[in-house]
């Protein structure tokens, strides 16, 4: 059995910055449902906009930055239950 269809046996509860960048929007706020995929901020990097989606769905039961903050790559940014 080679494990192609393993499912991964944890889920990830931080959603990270994939770059350094700026906060210019947070489209969610803390105890919302969101679902796997669902854009959850906009983050302004090279002058362009890139929504930043979430890994998993859950419940968001942290949020660590707010709009104009300076991020950098792998950064956390939300944490969800």
């Amino acid at each position: 059995k080679l494990g192609l269809t393993a499912v991964p046996s944890h889920k990830v509860r931080e959603v990270r910055s994939p770059m350094p960048g700026l906060v210019l929007e947070i489209q969610v706020t803390e105890g919302q449902e969101v679902h796997r995929d669902e854009p959850i901020l906009i983050l302004e990097a090279m002058k362009m906009e890139n929504a930043i989606p979430t890994p998993e769905a859950g419940k968001v039961k942290e949020i660590k930055v707010k709009v104009d903050d300076k991020v950098s790559t792998d950064q956390v940014l939300m944490v969800l239950e």
